[in-house]
């Protein structure tokens, strides 16, 4: 009998022992409650190691959530997946170690094949797990499941790829994607897929971005005044790009960085033009005034993929800059901030994600602002 005793007191002490070594795995900002709640039954105290994010949630809910019912589940012995049901989190949280929650579990998708996908793509880095954790939440929320598991995926391969301040961008990017209606998606050269890398996608999302930003920046309708008139010289056609889809494909095929210039030419800083010949796309010429020289001046002129421009190409420019009455051009630059995005374009662009999401977020306003573009 006194063996029989002492063997389930020292049962009793290794249990305990591990039951606090469990619990202090917890944030230190919420072992306080994660403990107390332990401490009210056995059955409780069993998920610090069974289902780690279960007793999380039933100690700090969600907003919205009373835990009162998965409670009752876990003390009356029934199945966890239904106390997780009832706590409102997945059930495929049971493998997230204690770290991995340091805040309320937001909603994450636990249809199933999600489940199936996000299985292969857990963390064993207790540290690295609270990060992925909220990336994972954070681009279902922001996009959908197959995106979630596609950032547990890369977030694993190399965290250090993995910008948490891009998270918003990759977001909206990888849900337009998936919108072929919308003007958004129109504006997206590279969608996004599972298969690609992070690296890859964080390239595509920001050229995603710079055109955005050019079409609020232009508007609906091409630049009016391009300070130039087209033409042909010695065998050349100077054509300009008015409008964001012209800069767009200009861009596109001469392989430069044309679809960043968006707020230098709303604050009418510079104009742009294409150099052809029979069709074919043979410079891309910048002008502007330069140098404290008030006159109208080729600052930039480059071939495929930034390329130097021939002599020949360089000098059909020249005649073709000075065919005009270059003291008649009057540019009147815009002071810095003052040339305003265009609201109407803003809203047609993030229109379909509000309604989708049924929510407007803060970083996304309805007012059209620099900042919170250049902010994703």
């Amino acid at each position: 009998m006194t063996s029989t005793l002492l063997v389930a007191s020292r049962r009793e002490a290794t249990r305990s022992v591990l039951l606090e070594r469990q619990l202090r795995r917890y944030h230190p900002r919420v072992q306080d409650q994660v403990r107390a709640l332990a401490m009210q039954h056995a059955h409780l105290a069993d998920l610090a190691a069974s289902f780690p994010a279960l007793l999380f949630a039933l100690a700090l809910p969600r907003a919205g959530l009373d835990p009162a019912a998965a409670r009752a589940c876990v003390i009356d012995g029934h199945a966890l997946a239904d106390a997780a049901l009832a706590a409102g989190i997945p059930r495929w949280l049971p493998k997230l170690p204690p770290e991995a929650f340091a805040g309320p579990i937001p909603a994450l998708p636990d249809d199933e094949l999600f489940r199936r996908r996000i299985a292969n793509h857990l963390p064993r880095s207790p540290k690295l797990a609270p990060r992925w954790l909220q990336a994972v939440a954070g681009m279902a929320e922001l996009a959908h499941g197959p995106a979630a598991v596609w950032i547990a995926r890369e977030l694993l391969r190399d965290p250090r790829r993995v910008d948490p301040d891009r998270l918003r961008l990759l977001g909206l990017w990888a849900w337009f994607s998936t919108q072929p209606a919308t003007l958004a998606h129109t504006l997206i050269d590279r969608p996004w897929t599972p298969n690609m890398g992070i690296d890859a996608a964080l390239a595509a999302a920001n050229e995603w971005r710079l055109l955005i930003a050019l079409q609020v920046s232009l508007g609906a309708q091409p630049i009016a005044d391009m300070w130039l008139q087209p033409a042909r010289v010695a065998g050349y056609d100077f054509v300009p790009l008015s409008s964001t889809a012209d800069i767009a494909e200009e861009a596109e095929a001469m392989q430069n960085c044309l679809r960043g210039y968006g707020n230098s030419l709303a604050h009418n800083r510079l104009r742009l033009w294409s150099v052809r010949r029979d069709g074919q796309r043979i410079g891309t010429l910048k002008i502007a005034t330069s140098a404290g020289d008030p006159l109208l001046n080729i600052t930039e002129l480059r071939g495929v993929r930034n390329t130097a421009a021939s002599r020949e190409v360089s000098w059909a420019a020249r005649q073709w800059l000075h065919m005009h009455d270059l003291p008649r051009i009057d540019v009147e630059y815009r002071k810095p901030g003052a040339a305003s995005l265009d609201g109407p374009t803003w809203r047609a662009i993030w229109r379909p994600y509000w309604l989708a999401k049924r929510r407007m977020p803060h970083w996304l306003p309805i007012g059209a602002r620099r900042a919170a573009l250049y902010n994703l």
